[in-house]
């Protein structure tokens, strides 16, 4: 095999991926947010130097020794002008570690910084860490919190796969230096999906957390919770209340979890979660939206029935069917919304909308009536309503039906 000519052909197929434009998907296009036509990071994108040894004379046959099998969950932060992710890289040997990417608008052109993050090693029990959330707070810190998993200690010797998920913070000013700070502390045995919110309240650290008993259960304990905590360093909360919870045969049934920390809008917190179904498939995954008091962001003013965002076509497809997943969003000083999401835990996209646009849909979504009969009267109000319009104008009457 010619090794020169094989590296040209990766080498090339490498820089298609980075350089490739990312038009919009008019297709899918609702009004509120614009998919793109390709994913933001894929395992592709991943740099050439961190899977194969490019030496000839110790790889001549130009084998990859570190597979990478996917790229996704990624925390997210505007940084010195540029848009910068935390990616969730998950290897062949199925751990998963973090790296920075970054792009400067945020929708095409993310290229790894030179060398994956090496977080400080917390418990020679940690087995895996995953799913950074990044929270720029008013304490002039940068915080990054994670899942730290480790083999549950209390398990039977035959039952090696249960395990324990805690809550990881790490700090940064820069986002090149990162401190590894101790693990939460919660009267919980599990805690996954925790997210740090930007502002004190009441001179505390505000977190969003789901407090679990078993690692991989759905149903009576996936509520989504909120604590206060004196310090990140440590961070120590106690009573977890509920901030919002499941909900028989709606998106909801089986769990919810915060997403990336919420954005402050004049109108209240916006929140982006994810809720959880059971189906013949597994468990399905999707986006959900709801808006909280500015002043009180334990207490929800808004909450739109139904789904934000759910897979589509090509979405459904991967490691974990049917799931989108999202703990990066940023919103910018224009107004605009960077929403990053990951289908099927296997690629990493992004939609982009406005604060405008999920306002609007926010407040002008009717809340789920819980009942087929609730469903049907509010899309007959809504047809009633949209019958005034017949006249107006040719568009108006086409999108009628006349």
């Amino acid at each position: 095999m010619n090794h020169l000519y094989t590296l040209q052909q990766l080498v090339d197929r490498h820089h298609n991926h980075l350089s490739r434009v990312n038009p919009p998907d008019l297709e899918t296009d609702n009004g509120v947010l614009q998919r793109r036509q390709h994913p933001v990071i894929t395992r592709e994108h991943i740099p050439l130097s961190w899977r194969y040894d490019l030496n000839e004379s110790t790889n001549p046959l130009l084998v990859e020794q570190l597979g990478v099998n996917a790229t996704f969950n990624a925390g997210a932060i505007e940084y010195e002008g540029k848009i910068v992710l935390v990616v969730r890289i998950e290897g062949a040997d199925r751990k998963s570690f973090f790296a920075l990417a970054e792009s400067d608008t945020g929708i095409d052109g993310f290229r790894f910084r030179a060398r994956p993050l090496q977080i400080p090693d917390g418990d020679p029990a940690e087995t895996n860490l995953y799913d950074m959330r990044l929270t720029r707070h008013a304490d002039g810190w940068i915080y990054g919190l994670f899942c730290t998993e480790r083999q549950d200690p209390d398990t039977k010797s035959d039952s090696i796969s249960a395990a324990t998920a805690n809550c990881g913070i790490v700090r940064t000013r820069d986002l090149e230096t990162w401190e590894r700070l101790p693990d939460l502390k919660s009267p919980s045995k599990q805690q996954r999906n925790v997210v740090l919110h930007p502002e004190f309240v009441n001179g505390k650290y505000f977190l969003y957390t789901r407090p679990m008993e078993f690692f991989m259960h759905a149903g009576a304990e996936g509520r989504l919770c909120w604590a206060l905590a004196d310090s990140m360093s440590p961070c120590v909360i106690g009573e977890q209340p509920t901030l919002d919870k499941q909900t028989y045969h709606t998106i909801k049934e089986g769990k919810v979890g915060a997403g990336a920390a919420p954005i402050k809008t004049s109108e209240g917190w916006l929140h982006i979660a994810h809720a959880v179904r059971g189906c013949a498939a597994g468990m399905r995954y999707v986006l959900y939206a709801f808006l909280t008091d500015l002043e009180d962001p334990t207490r929800i003013i808004a909450a739109p029935g139904g789904y934000f965002l759910a897979p589509f076509g090509a979405e459904r497809v991967g490691d974990v069917s049917n799931v989108l997943f999202s703990n990066g969003l940023i919103a910018r000083n224009d107004g605009s919304v960077l929403l990053y999401y990951a289908s099927s835990d296997t690629r990493l996209h992004v939609g982009t909308t406005s604060i405008k646009q999920l306002l609007a849909y926010v407040h002008g979504t009717p809340a789920d009536g819980l009942r087929t009969h609730e469903s049907v009267r509010q899309r007959l109000e809504l047809i009633d309503r949209n019958q005034t319009l017949r006249g107006l104008n040719p568009v108006l009457d086409a999108a009628l039906g006349a």
